[in-house]
């Protein structure tokens, strides 16, 4: 990120104004550092007519609420002269490498090579891999949040988990990086000011250990992420039935565990375990947000959830049999969408051809 001018906001685009993007776009205007325009898909008729509804845990009920800008598509500061370049762009959307087209790809024209920082408020493991390839010059930062919002209906904001926020820096293979890491450092400070900014009910700090932090939360979404999307259930039943815990969960958090420690050298406490099987209230029947995607019939976003830790495992020779299931069942579930959604998926009438196409004889 080039030199910014302390005194002026900064200009951010948004990428994903879902339930947690909105948040986190609200927490940056509502400090006063920071403008912040929003890309908006399905949701941005309603916004545009009424604005955002927003029920907060740590805000309180804000009604009629827009970002100072709103807009339907990815800007493109090439070729609109007029547009002065973007601090930050915030990337919030759903992370599905397995599913065309690649944010890398819609973002490239919002992107000011060597300047604009760019932050994946994205769950999983080896999410920056794509964009120090597409992005070699810029600063590219990790955004971990605990918090929990749900959008529905669309324009409105449910936010009832207290927004913990981490933001840190993706360490960069590449050797030239290195110089650029104390600018990248620059960029993952101030962009937490500007979210703290916004009061004491918001908790945003700089996470310099950025592997720690995303393994940690591996642990929960590698296991209870897949497993209530396989099930179809949320995380109190799970706690409820024991069995799930006991047979599923437990086993799946010290996989990750082990695969951390093996291909990362990261040491993941064993008491996080026991804190992460009761993260979720259990009053409030939580439904892991991979669980929510499959009862609206989308996409998953489990390639660098599950996939990614399980092929870590391989790589370093850990044995992750639970994590090897999941994920198997996870493609079907992945296909089933795919099939639903995207042309071009067709079952074919006929196997032959097919690996398993044949008709064994008994």
């Amino acid at each position: 990120m080039g030199s910014v001018d302390a005194s002026k906001k900064l200009q951010v685009l948004l990428v994903g104004s879902g339930g947690i993007g909105t948040m986190v776009a609200y927490a940056l205007e509502k400090g006063g550092k920071a403008e912040v325009a929003a890309v908006l898909r399905s949701n941005f008729e309603a916004v545009f007519e009424n604005g955002f509804t927003i029920h907060s845990v740590d805000h309180g009920e804000i009604k009629d609420w827009r970002p100072t800008s709103i807009l339907d598509s990815i800007p493109s500061v090439n070729e609109e002269s007029w547009r002065a370049p973007y601090d930050y762009v915030i990337v919030a959307t759903k992370n599905i490498p397995d599913i065309p087209p690649q944010i890398t790809d819609i973002i490239a024209p919002a992107i000011t090579p060597g300047y604009t920082a760019i932050v994946l408020i994205q769950n999983g493991l080896n999410i920056e891999r794509p964009f120090f390839s597409v992005f070699p010059a810029n600063p590219i930062l990790s955004g971990i949040t605990f918090t929990g919002a749900i959008e529905w209906p669309l324009g409105t904001i449910n936010h009832h988990n207290h927004d913990r926020s981490f933001i840190g820096v993706f360490d960069n293979p590449v050797a030239a990086s290195y110089s650029q890491k104390p600018k990248a450092i620059a960029a993952a400070r101030r962009l937490v000011d500007a979210y703290t900014a916004c009061g004491p009910n918001v908790d945003c700090t700089y996470e310099p250990d950025v592997a720690y932090s995303r393994w940690r939360k591996l642990l929960y979404n590698a296991s209870y992420n897949g497993v209530a999307a396989i099930l179809g259930m949320d995380t109190s039943r799970m706690r409820f039935t024991e069995h799930v815990i006991d047979d599923l969960i437990r086993p799946l958090m010290r996989e990750i565990r082990a695969t951390a420690k093996a291909a990362a050298g990261v040491e993941l406490e064993e008491q996080l375990i026991e804190t992460m099987i009761t993260a979720d209230g259990y009053d409030k029947f939580f439904k892991p947000s991979m669980l929510q995607d499959v009862e609206k019939g989308r996409f998953l976003e489990f390639e660098n959830l599950v996939g990614e830790p399980l092929r870590e495992a391989e790589r370093v020779g850990v044995e992750t049999p639970t994590l090897k299931v999941v994920y198997g069942l996870l493609k079907g579930l992945q296909f089933q969408a795919r099939e639903k959604h995207l042309e071009g998926v067709m079952v074919p009438r006929s196997g032959e051809g097919l690996r398993y196409g044949g008709c064994g004889k008994t």
